[in-house]
C-alpha cells in the first residue's frame, strides 16, 4: 500500500491565549507550521484560579505535561458552600474523581498554568502587538492584516481570541453579508455576572494553617440580601487565590458593565473592592479586606462573565475554537478545559486531511463541529445551572439551589460524576495513553491516516 503525502497547510492562529498556544503544541507535533498573532503588546499574567480533572489531564499525560501541572497544584477533594454567617450549606465531594478517571481533580494558578503551556511554544512562532484589522480570500486561503500593516497568509486561519473574537466578528460580517448567517450568531451575547479575581502574595502559614496542602481548601459563600457570592481557595505557595461574583440581573446595568470592562484587566476595580471588602471569610477569622489587601493591585482584575454557544463554527477557510465559539460561565471550570479540547479535536481532524481543497478542509471542519458541539453545549448548559446554585441570587436561583442542595439524591449526583468523567479526548494521531480510571473513556474517531502509517512502520515491505 502507497501512502498519499500528507497535506503541510500553513496555519495562521489568532490569539495567544491557552487555546491558541494548545493549538500551537498540537501543529508542533504534526510538524506543521503556523504563526500565532497576539493582540497584545506582552503577555499579562491575569486571571486567578483555574482547576484540571481528568477531562484534561489525559491529553496532558500524553504531551508529557502532567508531572509539571501537577508540580504547580493541590488536589481538591471537596467544595465547600457556605451562608453570609458561614454555616456550612453543604460540601461536594470530588476526593473519588482519581478513581473514576485515573488522575486527580487539581487546582492551581492560571498564570503557572499559561507559562506552562507557553514556554512548549517556540518563542519565534508568537508575534505579540499583532492586532487583525482584515481578514481577506486568496487564491489558496486566507491573508490576515494586522494594524502594523504586516500581512500572513495561510491555509487555514484558527480564531482562538476570545469571547470578543475579532475573527469571528470579522467572518460574522462576511457571512451576514453572504446572507447565510444564522440569526441567533448575530445576538449578543448573555451576561449574568461581573467578575473580580486575583491571587495573594504568600501569607503565613501560621495564620492560615490551611495553606499547607497537598488538598487545597475551597470555601464559597454565597451573600444573603446581596448580589454578590465569594470564594477563596488555597494554592500552592501559601497562596490564596479569590474571586468575587456580582449577579447582573437589569438589562441596562448590564449594558453599561459591557461598555465600561469588556476584558481582563486591572481596571475599574476599585468600587468593587469597597463593596465587598467587610464581607466575612472563613480564614484567619477574618474579612475578605484581608485578602484583597495582600493582592498586588495590576494582578486584581475585572470582567463580565457572558455566556453563548454559537452556531457558526467555521465558513471558508477560518474555523473558531474557545470561548470564541462557546462561552461558558467560570462556575463548573470548563471554559479552558474545553478550549483544549476543541484544539485536540480539531488537530485530529487537521491531520487526517486529504488535500487542502476547499471541500476537504469544509468537511474537516464540520467533523471538528460535529465531535465537539454537543460535549460544549453541555457544559454550557452546566454552567449556566452551576452559577445559579453557587452564585445566583434571585427567588429562582435560590429556589433551584435549595433543591439541588437538600433534594438531589448522591447517587444521581454520583452517576452525573461518572458520565462527565468519560469524556478524556486525545490525540488520535500519537500513541494513546490507556485508561487508569474505572471508567471508560468514550470513543473517539479514529486517525485513518495514523492507522495506515503504523500498519506500513509495521510492515515496510509492503509500501
Amino acid at each position: 500500500m502507497t501512502l498519499p503525502p500528507r497535506p503541510r497547510p500553513t496555519v495562521v492562529i489568532v490569539g495567544a491565549g491557552i487555546a491558541g498556544l494548545m493549538m500551537g503544541i498540537l501543529l508542533d507535533k504534526m510538524d506543521i507550521p503556523y504563526t500565532i498573532l497576539e493582540r497584545a503588546p506582552k503577555v499579562k499574567p491575569l486571571g486567578a484560579l483555574m482547576s484540571f480533572n481528568g477531562n484534561i489531564l489525559a491529553l496532558f499525560d500524553q504531551l508529557g505535561m502532567l508531572e509539571e501541572a501537577m508540580s504547580i497544584s493541590f488536589k481538591i477533594h471537596s467544595t465547600n458552600l457556605f451562608d453570609e454567617k458561614l454555616n456550612k450549606l453543604a460540601s461536594v465531594n470530588t476526593s473519588d474523581h482519581h478513581d473514576r478517571t485515573g488522575y486527580d481533580f487539581i487546582v492551581f494558578s492560571r498564570p503557572e498554568l499559561y507559562e506552562i503551556i507557553r514556554k512548549r511554544v517556540p518563542e519565534e512562532k508568537v508575534l505579540m502587538n499583532k492586532k487583525v484589522t482584515a481578514i481577506n480570500k486568496t487564491p489558496t486561503g486566507v491573508s490576515v492584516t494586522c494594524s502594523d500593516n504586516t500581512t500572513y497568509d495561510g491555509h487555514i486561519l484558527i480564531g482562538a481570541d476570545g469571547a470578543y473574537s475579532t475573527v469571528r466578528q470579522k467572518l460574522y460580517s462576511e457571512m451576514q453579508a453572504e446572507g447565510v448567517l444564522p440569526k441567533s450568531d448575530g445576538e449578543d451575547l448573555a451576561m449574568p455576572y461581573v467578575c473580580m479575581v486575583g491571587t495573594t502574595t504568600p501569607r503565613d502559614p501560621k495564620k492560615y494553617p490551611e495553606l499547607q496542602g497537598p488538598i487545597t481548601n475551597i470555601h464559597h459563600v454565597i451573600g444573603d440580601g446581596t448580589s454578590y457570592s465569594w470564594t477563596v481557595i488555597t494554592i500552592p505557595g501559601n497562596r490564596f487565590c479569590w474571586s468575587v461574583m456580582q449577579q447582573i440581573t437589569d438589562p441596562e446595568e448590564a449594558k453599561a458593565q459591557r461598555f465600561r470592562n469588556s476584558e481582563w484587566g486591572p481596571e475599574a476595580t476599585e468600587s468593587m473592592i469597597a463593596a465587598v471588602r467587610d464581607f466575612p471569610t472563613t480564614f484567619g477569622g477574618g474579612t475578605l479586606g484581608d485578602i484583597l489587601d495582600a493582592t498586588p493591585k495590576d494582578v486584581v482584575s475585572k470582567v463580565m462573565l457572558e455566556e453563548k454557544l454559537f452556531d457558526t463554527w467555521h465558513h471558508g477557510n477560518v474555523v473558531l475554537i474557545g470561548d470564541a465559539v462557546h462561552k461558558m460561565l467560570p462556575t463548573s471550570g470548563q471554559g479552558a478545559i474545553n478550549a483544549m479540547q476543541d484544539a485536540v479535536v480539531l488537530a485530529n481532524c487537521i491531520y487526517d486531511l486529504e488535500d487542502l481543497k476547499p471541500e476537504s478542509l469544509d468537511a474537516a471542519f464540520e467533523s471538528y463541529k460535529q465531535q465537539r458541539h454537543g460535549e460544549a453545549k453541555k457544559q454550557v448548559n452546566n454552567s449556566a445551572v452551576n452559577a445559579k446554585i453557587s452564585s445566583g441570587q434571585t427567588f429562582l436561583d435560590r429556589c433551584v439551589r435549595h433543591v439541588v442542595l437538600n433534594w438531589i439524591p448522591k447517587s444521581f449526583q454520583d452517576r452525573q460524576f461518572t458520565k462527565d468523567a468519560a469524556y478524556r479526548p486525545q490525540c488520535t494521531f500519537l500513541p494513546r495513553i490507556p485508561d487508569k480510571g474505572t471508567v471508560p473513556s468514550l470513543p473517539q474517531l479514529p486517525s485513518k491516516r495514523y492507522q495506515a502509517e503504523q500498519a506500513a512502520a509495521a510492515n515496510p515491505t509492503a509500501i
